[in-house]
């Protein structure tokens, strides 16, 4: 691969796909050049167990014949080969079924005058540094007295780029860098083990949390752990820990989706402009926001996002949309396209994040009196179709306004409708994620145990 630091040639090739689809006789094209490199060490005991270290370029072709459109995609970056790919999407756009919604940007929906967003740490770690990153989180986490063996420790390092280029004229690309260090913990010993985790990922080296946090954090959640009981099956508060509470956010976002909507797959689809959530609560999509994980100065239709209030004062304001949800819906694009090499656009979300309230996550705790402190869920039981809810959960027991001892084996059940419609937002919000949210609280909850 060439300088990983390096778009123009990633750029000139997008173009010539571009052109290549033309050329072949598409009405209109559009192209995507991704470039990737990483390198991860995972240790476990202070031993090596694995080193890795991948890099690629891959290449995906979009043509439209009228409605009808195709994707194929490459990992060969010799252009000589561009004009056979070409054909060939020309060829399967020709057979493949119209669809009424399928279209590029035009001109005058194309972004420009694109802002920095502060992506790209240029420093490139070598292995010996993430191996030393890797171990000292280890032993710190089995420093933490209780701790008696260790699940592992890895940090990691990446880079990535996208050109997005368009028959309609439009050319942009950008690069992200990536860090992340974990480690997983355990205490305890025999049937009574139990084991938690940490870890912390950034843009840029000088955000990420230290090795030694991290494998502290995971140590002391596993310890916290430990002689966890069983308790009676009742209906009572449950206080959602923020590193669980981000997916009743993503519930929200995946619910909000163009694509949910236009096939009428969501609990959501009939409740645009109607209150969701408490008055007060926001939900906020930044895509602009800087060093944010997912941020991006343009969609994967090169379309500029602005932020967007998806949520505003508990009221559901948007969906998130591409063009062509956008158009079956006869309403606008968000400028929210997510664009891989071997698919068409679909909307997504980006910095993802429920806005804090004005109550501290101990004071919620403290006026909960008796309910439930989840810190993980377990499985996927969640229908976005009709909102239904039930989740496998642990955590600990909230009694007399204080976290008590920890509890296992339970499961949560609701409706993600009422569960909205009862939440409460505590003021610990952090960017640490893609998707984020401070403590959460809803109301009540059917929590299932013995």
């Amino acid at each position: 691969m060439s300088d990983p630091f390096d778009q123009s040639a990633l750029a000139r090739r997008a173009e010539a796909l571009v052109a290549a689809a033309r050329a072949a006789g598409a009405d209109s094209a559009d192209a995507v050049a991704v470039r990737g490199v990483s390198l991860s060490a995972q240790v476990r005991l202070a031993e090596l167990e694995e080193l890795d270290r991948a890099e690629g370029d891959d290449l995906g072709l979009r043509v439209l014949i009228g409605r009808r459109q195709a994707v194929v995609s490459t990992s060969d970056p010799d252009e000589a080969g561009f004009k056979a790919l070409a054909e060939r999407a020309v060829a399967m756009a020709r057979e493949a079924p119209e669809d009424p919604y399928a279209r590029i940007a035009g001109p005058d929906e194309l972004g420009a005058d694109f802002p920095e967003l502060d992506l790209v740490d240029h420093g490139q770690p070598d292995a010996d540094r993430l191996i030393a990153r890797a171990q000292a989180a280890e032993a710190a986490a089995r420093d933490v007295a209780g701790v008696t063996n260790s699940g592992g420790a890895s940090a990691s390092w990446g880079l990535g780029g996208m050109v997005v280029a368009t028959s309609a004229g439009f050319l942009g690309s950008y690069l992200g860098s990536h860090y992340s260090v974990s480690c997983q913990a355990i205490a305890g010993k025999g049937t009574g083990m139990e084991r938690d985790y940490a870890f912390s990922s950034a843009l840029h080296d000088e955000d990420l949390d230290s090795p030694e946090e991290v494998g502290r954090l995971a140590g002391s959640r596993a310890v916290r752990r430990l002689g966890p009981r069983k308790i009676d099956t009742a209906r009572m508060p449950v206080i959602f820990d923020p590193r669980v509470a981000r997916s009743l956010v993503d519930h929200v976002a995946a619910a909000a989706s163009g694509a949910a909507i236009a096939r009428g797959t969501s609990f959501l689809k009939d409740h645009l402009g109607q209150r969701i959530l408490p008055a007060g609560i926001r939900i906020l999509d930044d895509p602009l926001r800087r060093r944010g994980l997912r941020s991006r100065p343009f969609d994967g239709e090169g379309i500029a996002t602005p932020p967007l209030d998806l949520v505003d004062d508990g009221v559901l304001k948007s969906w998130l949309l591409d063009l062509a949800t956008a158009a079956e819906l006869g309403l606008v694009t968000t400028g929210h396209a997510r664009r891989g090499v071997r698919s068409a656009p679909s909307p997504g979300p980006t910095n993802l994040a429920l806005m804090p309230g004005t109550l501290s996550a101990r004071d919620m705790i403290r006026e909960t009196g008796r309910g439930l402190y989840v810190t993980d869920l377990i499985g996927h039981g969640v229908s976005l179709v009709t909102g239904d809810y039930s989740r496998g959960a642990s955590g600990f027991l909230v009694e007399n306004g204080d976290l008590g001892g920890p509890v296992s084996e339970i499961t949560l059940a609701g409706n993600l409708s009422e569960m909205l419609l009862g939440l409460a937002a505590a003021d610990d919000l952090e960017w640490r994620y893609g998707t984020n949210a401070p403590t959460l609280r809803v109301e009540a909850m059917t929590v299932a145990g013995r």
